[in-house]
């Protein structure tokens, strides 16, 4: 009987390893099925692009994983039974049980509302297809209407930066203002800090800095010194959370709900099962889990598949280097900030800005893309045996 192996979610994480698994083990031996929600690969670190009215590549899934051997179910994953090794899902029409004997478990994250009352009523967010467009939509009726708009945009973290400037950008009419709970790019070196603060300026992006926002109005965003700022589209970036199945299946997990994994990916009450991405809480080599970041999916993505071909053919782990290097946000299409940073997640004094930052960006999201896109390249279908 074939070994079978599951791979919940089709993201970063998700998709390399399924690839990758399928490139690297026997079909003879193993049967891989990916569950994923929505038929297409979201590149979700361009989702502030599409929002801001960008076309962006979204390749289907059935032609990414064609010729590999991998079974794509379109399904939403429900619940996770480790003990009776089961996964339970949903389709539009109906449900079912699947059974696995390893499970990848890369359901990633999604947006937090951080507990402040109109976040999922009245905000727009950018991590998912379906809300980015919706995001977009608003911008457009406000477009047609003959309106500029105005936008808050709360929270300064990367993916905040990155929807500011890229609206600001892309859609000059805006009235764009990026709401920091406290200093703009506080985790960035100080020359890193004065581009950015430089990059909102030429874009006319207003930074309102030590400012907390309380709660999200349909028109308006309540601010904890009694403030009340006018918005026609609220944009919430301030935080993301991890989806509650893993926490409800009895798995151990964190206090925010990420896997408890040892330094192979493998669940530490689960043996069986994996976790990869934003889903696990894994130690990096610095002694500091690693943050929610597709270069996080890549390394741990990596150290899964290698556990799990290495325990599936008896051969030696091989051991992935977990580590964070640094950050790379763009500020829109022709600028951008690549902040290294230190052992200690620390930014290094050094950082590089300005277009050869964005053609690096630009870069890096090409080879991610291309990397899901091709996952056995190197080694024809009809060739594949194991590693």
């Amino acid at each position: 009987m074939k070994h079978r192996i599951v791979v919940l979610g089709a993201g970063y994480a998700g998709a390399y390893v399924a690839g990758n698994l399928a490139r690297r083990l026997s079909p003879k031996d193993t049967e891989i099925t990916v569950v994923n929600a929505e038929p297409d690969f979201v590149q979700r670190l361009r989702l502030h692009q599409l929002a801001a009215g960008q076309e962006i590549e979204a390749p289907k899934l059935a032609d990414v994983f064609a010729g590999t051997g991998i079974r794509l179910r379109l399904a939403r994953v429900t619940a996770v039974d480790p003990e009776r090794q089961v996964v339970a899902i949903a389709y539009a029409d109906g449900g079912g049980e699947l059974g696995y004997d390893t499970l990848v478990y890369a359901l990633g994250s999604h947006v937090a509302d951080c507990g402040v009352p109109g976040v999922a009523e009245h905000a727009f967010h950018v991590t998912s297809r379906p809300s980015a467009l919706r995001l977009r939509e608003r911008l457009d009726s406000l477009g047609r209407r003959g309106e500029g708009g105005r936008v808050l945009v709360v929270g300064d973290g990367l993916t905040g930066i990155e929807t500011a400037t890229e609206l600001a950008e892309s859609r000059p009419g805006l009235s764009v203002a990026l709401i920091a709970r406290g200093e703009l790019g506080a985790r960035l070196s100080a020359g890193a800090r004065s581009h950015l603060r430089q990059a909102c300026d030429r874009l006319s992006i207003t930074v309102l800095e030590h400012t907390s926002v309380e709660a999200v109005e349909a028109t308006r965003v309540l601010c904890a010194d009694g403030t009340a700022l006018a918005s026609d589209a609220t944009v919430w970036t301030a935080g993301f959370a991890v989806n509650p199945i893993a926490a409800a299946s009895g798995l151990e997990v964190t206090e925010n709900g990420q896997i408890v994994v040892d330094d192979t990916m493998r669940s530490v009450s689960h043996p069986n099962v994996y976790a990869a991405g934003d889903s696990a809480c894994a130690i990096g080599d610095n002694g500091r889990p690693l943050p929610m970041s597709c270069a996080s999916a890549g390394s741990t993505g990596r150290q899964a598949t290698d556990a799990i071909v290495g325990r599936l053919t008896g051969r030696k782990i091989a051991k992935s280097k977990l580590d964070y290097p640094g950050n790379h946000i763009s500020l829109g299409r022709r600028d951008g900030i690549l902040q290294p940073v230190d052992d200690e997640a620390q930014a290094k004094p050094t950082y590089v800005g300005g277009r050869k930052a964005a053609r690096i960006k630009t870069g890096i999201l090409q080879i991610s893309l291309w990397g899901v896109s091709h996952p056995t390249f190197g080694l024809p279908t009809h060739k594949r045996r194991l590693a």
